[in-house]
């Protein structure tokens, strides 16, 4: 039987854990953090074409770079990225999230939000903090709906894409990750 004792050192464990993943994603300055975002974009772009397609037609795209998750029981996951518009960073924005249940390990992935409408532009830019699957609609596009997917297809507010996935860890869900504007 897990006693109360086994849930507080797997919680302090994965505080831990999180937070020293952390201080390795978190840049060091603004303009690593622009190149890094700029390079992952360019990545991305040259390996998923509807991504690139979704993108000259977005109106910006938030990307992180490099998010790092890590569970014990508890989890969280923690990075940060930039708001692109035309070409030019506009912003800079954290990515976080916390969660419990039936999960073990780490990973690092990073993620675009191509922002497609007003609304979607409007809520970024106002929200003191955006939960992802609150407010705009943002669909998360896997390989099988990339092929489906036409910039003449494209109606909600934003597209997600999860790229670079490396360690072990079961499955990756940005829904419920909190975006909130930061300074560099």
């Amino acid at each position: 039987m897990i006693s109360a004792r086994h849930i507080l050192a797997a919680f302090i464990i994965t505080i831990a854990l999180v937070f020293g993943a952390a201080t390795q994603v978190r840049a060091d300055t603004a303009a690593e953090l622009d190149r890094d975002s700029h390079n992952a974009l360019a990545k991305l772009y040259r390996n998923n074409a509807t991504a690139e397609s979704i993108g000259k037609k977005a109106k910006a795209v938030l990307i992180f770079p490099k998010i790092v998750k890590a569970g014990l029981v508890f989890g969280g996951s923690y990075g940060e990225g930039a708001l692109i518009m035309g070409g030019k960073t506009q912003a800079y924005y954290s990515s976080a999230s916390a969660s419990w249940g039936l999960q073990a390990g780490a990973q690092s992935y990073g993620y675009a939000l191509f922002l497609m409408t007003d609304k979607a532009m409007e809520y970024v830019n106002k929200s003191k903090g955006w939960e992802v699957g609150v407010g705009p609609t943002v669909v998360i596009v896997d390989a099988g709906a990339a092929k489906n997917l036409s910039t003449s297809t494209l109606k909600d507010d934003a597209y997600g894409f999860i790229f670079g996935q490396q360690g072990l860890m079961a499955g990756i869900s940005i829904e419920g990750s909190k975006v909130t504007k930061i300074k560099r």
